[in-house]
């Protein structure tokens, strides 16, 4: 080692303009390109043979489209279509005539609504004043939200997002008309 090798480095001025390699890489280097031009080369002739890999490419494709299949098919049982039939034979409550007829809602849901309906008259007669008048903004509130989705949905019936907000009002009227149903048989307000 020299002095100058040993001694500290405090700008790039200190630094030596040209350091030669202790042996010569360009034999190498030329030996790698070399292999990987046959490589290339080999593959490219041979590629048609039977029996050769597919290349990656190739099998990514097909995953897509076996995805993209899967997902249309999933897509087609479970959202309403403009052409498709609807599942069920009866519809969950009169809708307007733009509406797609497919929308049409659980059997479950139908019978919960139809008889958390029955006896929300008798359920609001036992709750102090202020709760049932928040129950009937609420519930009004919820009525008319879901008559501006459906509006909006036979408008623009594949409309992912409207279809969202109309599943979850369907959620909200049933929520508030489940809280009346345990407030008033706890007899205590929301």
């Amino acid at each position: 080692m020299t002095e100058r090798d040993t001694r500290s480095v405090t700008t790039l001025r200190d630094l030596p303009r040209t350091i030669e390699p202790k042996a010569d890489l360009w034999p190498q280097i030329e030996a790698q390109i070399a292999r990987r031009d046959t490589v290339r080369a080999a593959v490219a002739a041979g590629g048609a043979r039977r029996g050769a890999a597919p290349p990656l490419r190739w099998l990514a494709a097909a995953a897509m489209v076996g995805c993209v299949a899967v997902g249309v098919w999933i897509g087609r049982s479970v959202l309403p279509g403009a052409g498709s039939a609807p599942p069920l034979a009866q519809a969950a409550r009169p809708v307007p005539a733009t509406v797609p007829t497919a929308w049409v809602t659980d059997p479950r849901y139908q019978r919960q609504h139809e008889e958390l309906m029955r006896s929300l008259g008798t359920q609001l007669a036992t709750l102090p004043p202020a709760s049932r008048a928040k129950v009937v903004a609420s519930l009004a509130t919820i009525r008319q939200a879901k008559q501006d989705i459906e509006s909006a949905l036979g408008k623009d019936p594949g409309n992912a997002l409207l279809q969202e907000l109309l599943v979850n009002t369907y959620q909200d009227e049933m929520r508030v008309l489940t809280d009346v149903r345990e407030a008033s048989d706890a007899g205590k307000g929301i």
